[in-house]
């Protein structure tokens, strides 16, 4: 477009001029010819406007007109022959000309979300010896390096080759003819894990870890340093620089690992393949020459802030994490079972663990492994125990029919000393019945005997207040108009019937004493009868 526009200007700038020498007045010439070197003037000024697009950016090249390049410079940063460090921005740009400078139209760098940019510079200063990332700024001091060129390549002290920095999604007018950027994806980590990080630049690390009393401290590097970051990336997405840093990722989640009779027939390479949780069984002899299997499980896992030290004793792969809970779990098992009998060690399964437990615990430690519980399933089978066990069995028979037999005979011995006490409580109670019998009796006997009294003495009393009442009516009429008296009041008392009958007597008419004799044997009669009824 630029040179359209000069070729234009000549064009137009010529006609006007040829034009000129036709006309015959001599001022108005001299102002057609002032007319075409303005127009040549405007052609030539017109091809030095340059445009850009909203998301391009412009490379320019400088052909003449300055000072070469110094050996090894790629970009002019002062205003030297070649391509300028300097890029231009969207818009319309004066005094590039079309044979001084070349215009070049790029497109911007766009990072899509979920990638990063990995950058990689041209030029810039020798990284320092024995490195092979420039070293790591901040956010903000490596955008503007990015979109400065010039300031990249001056004041900011950029370094030539891989930058340890990368580009977060977004646009960026960055100078290409600079830097070359590859897209990766950023680094994600799962849940349930953490990522450990190696910087593969910075300088040596300069502090140490100890892990257990009597080990080697473990070197791990700080931001900057080079080496295992002590800090642990938790689960998310971050902008990492895969080629400047290694990332390990490193599962915390709770494993059980499995030692089981069912491996047998597998080798190594296919146990990892059908589980990597599963190992074979631990055989143990013990003190007594018994051999046999033990099912067991231990369960372990990994906290997130001990992860870099168990990248830094075992790396990042689980073969040698598993190597190394295989070797000391089956060493432990076997060194246990060494000081027992068979039989105690079926019979103390539970403290077998616990000392298991405990021993693993402090080896594994050392590495930064974490053991949270050890199991022990089955011991011994048919084949190895089962003679053993049958013997212990009959053998516990025979002592629990013993404990039952003397359970019994303590039983009969508390059942005899019962029914004696029972007994002795009858009698006893039957004594205390006899002589609450022989208290009642002789109570009732002085009841009657006070009674017979009581009566004996009112039956008196009553005659004698008869007999005196006899007394005084007889002395006042007579003792036998008395006796008559008590005669016919008997008789209305008792309801007898009166049929007096003819006595004979050889008593004269005139003794007193007949009617009263007849009577009486009248009441004789009815009292006879009554009796006999």
């Amino acid at each position: 477009m630029s040179s359209v526009f000069l070729m234009i200007g000549i064009i137009l700038a010529g006609m006007i001029a040829a034009s000129a020498f036709r006309v015959p007045n001599k001022s108005a010439r001299g102002g057609i010819i002032l007319l075409a070197f303005i127009v040549l003037i405007l052609g030539f000024a017109m091809s030095s406007v340059r445009y850009v697009g909203a998301s391009s950016v412009g490379v320019v090249k400088k052909n003449a007109l300055g000072p070469a390049l110094a050996p090894g410079k790629i970009l002019a940063t002062d205003g030297e022959m070649g391509i300028q460090a300097d890029v231009l921005a969207p818009g319309w740009h004066l005094w590039y000309w079309p044979v001084l400078y070349d215009v070049d139209t790029r497109p911007l760098i766009d990072i899509p979300a979920d990638k990063i940019g990995l950058v990689e510079s041209r030029d810039g200063l020798p990284l320092d010896p024995g490195q092979v990332f420039a070293p790591e700024v901040t956010n903000a001091e490596f955008k503007q390096m990015i979109e400065d060129p010039k300031f990249f390549l001056t004041q900011g002290n950029g370094r030539k080759g891989p930058q340890s920095n990368v580009l977060t999604p977004g646009k960026y007018r960055l100078n290409p003819e600079l830097f070359s950027i590859n897209m990766v994806d950023t680094t994600e980590v799962p849940p349930a894990a953490v990522a450990v990080l190696k910087s593969n630049f910075g300088s040596p690390p300069s502090e140490s870890v100890i892990v257990s009393e009597g080990d080697d401290p473990v070197m791990l590097a700080n931001p900057g340093e080079k080496g295992i970051l002590q800090e642990a990336l938790q689960p998310g997405k971050y902008p990492v620089n895969t080629k400047a840093y290694t990332v390990s990722i490193v599962s915390t989640r709770e494993t059980i690992l499995r030692f089981t009779a069912g491996e047998k027939g597998l080798t190594q390479n296919n146990r990892s393949e059908a589980n990597a949780n599963e190992q074979r069984e631990i055989t143990v002899r013990t003190s007594d020459g018994f051999t046999f299997p033990v099912d067991v499980r231990v369960e372990y896992k990994i906290e997130p802030k001990n992860a870099p030290i168990v990248v830094a004793k075992l790396g990042s792969d689980a073969d040698p994490l598993l190597a190394k809970l295989n070797s000391t779990v089956r060493a432990i098992f076997r060194n246990n079972a060494e000081g027992v009998k068979a039989l105690d060690y079926v019979n103390q399964r539970s403290t077998q663990e616990s000392q298991s437990l405990a021993m693993i615990s402090k080896e594994m430690a050392r590495s930064g492994v974490t053991i949270t519980g050890v199991r022990i399933g089955d011991v011994g089978d048919e084949e190895t125990l089962g003679q053993l066990l049958n013997t212990q069995r009959d053998r516990e028979i025979a002592v629990q029919e013993q404990i039952t037999f003397q359970e019994q005979q303590k039983a009969a011995v508390q059942q005899k000393e019962l029914s004696k006490t029972q007994q002795e409580a009858e009698e006893e109670k039957r004594l205390a019945t006899a002589a609450y019998e022989v208290q009642i009796a002789e109570q009732d006997q002085l009841k009657r005997i006070i009674q017979a009294k009581a009566e004996a003495e009112a039956i008196q009393i009553e005659a004698q207040a008869q007999a005196n009442a006899y007394k005084l009516i007889a002395d006042q009429i007579g003792k036998a108009n008395a006796a008559m008296i008590e005669v016919l009041r008997v008789i209305g008392e008792k309801g007898i019937e009166i049929t007096p009958r003819v006595m004979v007597s050889n008593g004269s008419a005139s003794d007193g004493n007949g009617e009263t004799v007849a009577l009486i044997g009248t009441m004789l009669d009815q009292m006879v009868k009554d009796a006999e009824e």
